[in-house]
Formats: C-alpha cells, structure tokens, sequence
C-alpha cells in the first residue's frame, strides 16, 4: 500500500480488529480536519473489503482497494449532505435504513456507510439512525467521522467504537509532502503553519483561498498587537459571509490565543497555531489571563453562528470583546 504516515496506533489497532475477526460494525473516528480522518475510513474499508489481506492489512492493489480508494465503489456510500447547513437530514438517515436491507454485489459481503465531516447533526437524524446502528444486518458498517465524538448524542456513542486521529511529526509531515512532488520551500511555509497535519498542510500548498485566510488571521493578530480597532473591524469584515470561511479564520485565530497564553508562560513551548511569530508579540502584549478571555470571546462567536445568529453582527461584536480585552 501506498505508505500512511503517522497515526500508528489507530492503524494498529484497526488492523488488529480485521486480523482477529473482531471488525466493529459502527465507527467514530475524530480528530482534527487534515489529520487523516477520512483516510483512517478509508483504510477500515478496505481491510474489511480487500480480495487479498495479508495480516489484517489491505493489499492496495487489488480492484476493490482502488475503487474505495477512487471513492467509487459501489458498496461503499458516502450518505448525502442536504440543506443550507449541509448537515445530514432525517430523510438521508431513512435512505440510508432503506438502502442498508439490501445486500451488497461485492464478493466480500460488505456493504459501508461513511457519514464523513459530521458536525451539529440533528438530533431526530441520529434517533432515526439509531436502531440501525444498534442491529445492523451482519453486512452493513457504519463510519462517522467528525471533529469530535461529543457531536453525537450518547446513545449513539455507546453504540460505536470511538477512536481519534492525531497529527504527525512535522518531519513526517514534511516527508510525505516531498513524497507527493510539493517544492521544498513550499512545504516549509505549510509546515510552519499547519504543523503535523498533513491534510492541511496539503490544501494550504495547493488552495489560494486557505493562504488568504491564513494571511488574514495573521492580519487580524497584527490589529490587535497594535491595539488599532479600524484595522481590526476591517479585517474581521473581510472575512466574509460564509460559514466554513468563518470557522477556519476563528479556529485559526483560537490557536493563535492558544499559544499565546502557552508562550506567556513559556517562551520556548511548541506552537499549534499559524504564526509562532504572531504568537510571540501577542505574548509580549496579553497575559495568560487576557489570552484566555480571547479565547472564550472567540468560542463564543463561534457558538453564535452555530446559532444561526448574522455572521456580519457575530463579528462585529466580536470585534469589540476583543478590543475591551487588549484595553
């Protein structure tokens, strides 16, 4: 098989559960967006449906293993995402039940559901799932991936076997990049922002549109090092309408509180966020007390768009916590 980097206990133990006949019929795989959720589904697939498994590991090679590989074999359904929020609905939920009762054309009599990026799924859509996932038909397989487990109700949770992703090493992470072809120095500037998590390090190489939202999130941190509320209101403005834009942008700027507060304390702490350097001057310029009230204000705004609340309100106050916070 193509080689998977990082994350070798999951792999571990996934391969373990197909080697020993032990495989579970429903998944959560969590973990941060790029860090191998979907490929962590994918891999579980294809050891459960592999025509030449050699000690629980997929061969790679085979037909089935690149059509699940391709996202185009027939037995493996990626349920659809319907809406203005793009969230799983009641209606896919009964299309699924429908569909599970019958029985797969593949010869390895496996027939996989993988419910992919799961985030603020409706509480009717999980009960309607429910009984599925309690007594699915011996062929049927269920994989939810998400950003974490506690996006579902408990009683789906005690239903599932939960496990998380993790990011690499930034030198595997580096590693991998070069493997794919990516210019070196490139790769630096995605490591230096994304880290361990290859996923991401991949779309900031390849996607102009996450390089401007990282570009903007340093923009906002320089706004607020220099206490220049027009600067900020008009960087936070820019970030535009849409969610997904939204959400990248706060939980960069999260991180970014994150590290502050770390490097207040400890100037020569691992960063997570885009911009050590950012970072660094917000530390020379917030407490650990003020870090963590940027912190909650920025979950705050999160939550409210979660609400549904105007993106262009939402960011307009918090625009103003944050200029209350710095003084």
């Amino acid at each position: 098989m193509k080689k998977i980097y990082g994350n070798r206990q999951l792999l571990d133990t996934l391969t373990g559960m197909a080697e020993g006949g032990r495989t579970a019929h429903s998944l959560i795989i969590s973990g941060e967006k790029g860090s191998g959720r979907k490929l962590m589904a994918k891999y579980y697939t294809q050891a459960l449906m592999c025509e030449s498994p050699f000690e629980g590991m997929p061969c790679g090679v085979c037909s089935t293993c690149k059509n699940i590989e391709k996202d185009i074999h027939p037995d493996v359904i990626y349920p659809e995402k319907t809406g203005k929020l793009g969230n799983y609905s009641v209606a896919t939920a009964r299309d699924v039940i429908a569909d599970a009762y019958i029985k797969p054309n593949n010869s390895s009599g496996c027939k996989v559901y993988i419910f992919a990026d799961c985030h603020n799924v409706d509480a009717r859509t999980q009960n309607a799932l429910l009984k599925l996932i309690e007594e699915p038909p011996e062929y049927a397989y269920f994989i939810f991936t998400c950003g974490s487990k506690s996006e579902f109700l408990a009683t789906i949770i005690s239903r599932c076997v939960c496990f998380s992703t993790s990011p690499c090493t930034e030198e595997e992470a580096e590693e991998a990049l070069a493997e794919e072809g990516f210019d070196g120095a490139d790769i630096r500037a995605a490591v230096d922002c994304f880290h361990g998590n290859i996923g991401m390090c991949r779309a900031y190489i390849t996607d102009d549109e996450l390089r401007k939202r990282v570009d903007l999130t340093k923009a906002i941190a320089d706004s607020i090092i220099n206490k220049d509320e027009y600067a900020l209101s008009a960087e936070l403005f820019s970030v535009g309408k849409e969610r997904e834009d939204v959400r990248q942008v706060l939980s960069m700027l999260d991180k970014l509180a994150r590290d502050t507060a770390v490097l207040s304390k400890d100037s020569n702490a691992g960063a997570i966020g885009c911009s050590r350097a950012k970072a660094q001057e917000l530390s020379q310029r917030l407490t650990a007390y003020q870090s963590a009230k940027l912190h909650s204000c920025i979950e705050k705004a999160w939550g409210a768009v979660e609400s549904n609340v105007g993106i262009p309100l939402v960011l307009t106050a918090l625009g103003a916590e944050i200029m209350d916070i710095v003084g």
